[in-house]
C-alpha cells in the first residue's frame, strides 16, 4: 500500500525540466540549429519531420473515413470539427508538454500507444481494404484505411473526437520523445505539428497515398520512436516506470 502511495505521490509531484520564456526558447532553438550537422541533432530532426509529416496525414485519413457513411453536408461538418479539434488540442498539448513529460508513465503509454498507431499504419499500407470505407472526397486517400464509417452525425463527431485526442496526445509525445535532448528541435518539431495539421493534413494524406514510400519510412520512423520511448519510459531514473513497478512486483 506504501508502494502506491508513493507511487500516486511521484506522478503528481514529479516534474520536467521547464522550456523556460521566450527568450530561453528562443536561446534553445539556435543552439539547436547551429549544430544541426551533428548526428544526433539531425537524426532527431529528420524523426520529427517525419513523425508530423505521416501523423498529420494519417489524422486527416482517420477523420475522413469516420465521416465517410454521411450526407455531404454532415460530412464536411464533421470533417471541419475534425480537422479543428486537431489542430487546437495539438496546440494546447504542446503548451502542456513540459508537464505532460513530467507525468511518471506517460512517455512509456505514449511509446505503446504509438506501436498501436503503427500497426495500424502496417494494416492501411500493406492490406487492401478498399470496400471496408466509401471514403470522403474531401480527403483523398481516406477509402483504403480500413475504418469503418459511423452511420449518425454525433457517432462519426464522437469518434472523431476521441481520435484527434489519442492522435494529438501521440504527435505531441512522439516528437516530444524523439527530440527530448535537443529542446529546440522539439518546439520547432511542435510549431511544425501545429502547422501541417492547420493547413496541409488533406494534402499530405493525397501523397501519402499515391507515393506508399513515403508511408513506409514514416512507419519505420515511428516504430522506433516507440521502442525508444517505451524503454526511456521504463528505465528513466526520475519518471520511468521501472523504478515504481518493480517493488510492486517484487512484494
Amino acid at each position: 500500500m506504501l508502494d502506491l502511495i508513493t507511487l500516486a505521490s511521484h506522478v503528481t509531484a514529479t516534474t520536467a525540466p521547464s522550456l523556460g520564456g521566450p527568450a530561453e526558447i528562443w536561446a534553445a532553438i539556435v543552439k539547436d540549429f547551429s549544430n544541426i550537422t551533428s548526428p544526433s541533432a539531425f537524426s532527431a530532426f529528420l524523426q520529427v519531420l517525419m513523425i508530423d509529416i505521416v501523423l498529420a496525414g494519417d489524422n486527416a485519413i482517420v477523420v475522413g473515413a469516420l465521416a465517410a457513411g454521411l450526407p455531404a453536408d454532415q460530412r464536411k461538418k464533421v470533417i471541419a470539427i475534425g480537422v479543428i479539434a486537431a489542430l487546437v488540442l495539438r496546440i494546447v498539448f504542446a503548451l502542456m508538454v513540459t508537464w505532460l513529460l513530467g507525468i511518471v508513465g506517460l512517455i512509456f503509454a505514449g511509446g505503446v500507444l504509438l506501436l498501436w498507431v503503427a500497426w495500424r499504419m502496417y494494416r492501411d499500407i500493406a492490406v487492401d481494404h478498399a470496400t471496408d470505407s466509401p471514403g470522403s472526397p474531401e480527403i483523398e486517400g481516406d477509402e483504403d484505411s480500413g475504418i469503418k464509417p459511423a452511420k449518425s452525425f454525433v457517432g462519426a463527431a464522437w469518434a472523431v473526437a476521441l481520435a484527434d485526442v489519442s492522435m494529438s496526445l501521440d504527435n505531441v509525445l512522439a516528437v516530444a520523445g524523439a527530440a527530448k535532448d535537443h529542446p529546440g528541435i522539439l518546439i520547432v518539431g511542435l510549431i511544425f505539428a501545429v502547422a501541417l495539421m492547420g493547413v496541409a493534413a488533406n494534402i499530405i494524406a493525397k501523397y501519402i497515398e499515391r507515393y506508399k514510400w513515403i508511408a513506409w519510412i514514416g512507419l519505420a520512423v515511428i516504430v522506433y520512436v516507440a521502442i525508444k520511448m517505451i524503454y526511456d519510459g521504463w528505465v528513466d531514473p526520475q519518471l520511468g516506470l521501472g523504478k515504481f513497478v518493480a517493488p510492486l512486483i517484487g512484494g
